[in-house]
């Protein structure tokens, strides 16, 4: 599985930081590459163009906020803004999440790494979420 990453320059530390501690995932980085004040929407749209079936994605920025709100106009992308282990836990089993989006600059990197962790390694549940999903 693929899991595409961006960030804005506010979320370029954590961005690094999280694929340092998992060197075994598939990362697609999408940048940026330094911590030059760019667009958080344009990384965004570039990611949600990339993400395509069983793929995951992770979007960066200061508080999650604005990548959150993009990624989410996509039809085929379910973002979720997590915050701590209970929101991403049930992000990906109640909502099937298939695009994280963390607060770079509002948690720590070892809640960050815990975060993504759990939204990597949880299953949807199916069931009655399904019917809900299908409705979004």
């Amino acid at each position: 599985m693929k899991i595409w990453i961006a960030s804005d320059h506010r979320g370029l530390a954590l961005k690094e930081n999280l694929k340092s501690k998992f060197p075994q995932k598939d990362w697609q980085d999408l940048g940026p590459f330094s911590s030059a004040p760019v667009d958080y929407p344009d990384y965004a749209e570039k990611l949600c163009e990339q993400v395509k079936d069983l793929d995951q994605g992770v979007l960066v920025c200061g508080t999650g906020q604005g990548m959150v709100i993009k990624a989410n106009r996509y039809k085929h992308i379910r973002a979720a803004l997590c915050w701590n282990e209970q929101s991403v836990l049930l992000a990906r089993k109640h909502n099937n999440a298939n695009v994280l989006c963390l607060p770079g600059t509002l948690i720590s990197f070892d809640l960050c790494e815990k975060i993504f962790k759990i939204f990597n390694e949880t299953s949807f549940e199916e069931g009655r979420h399904l019917r809900r999903i299908q409705k979004l």
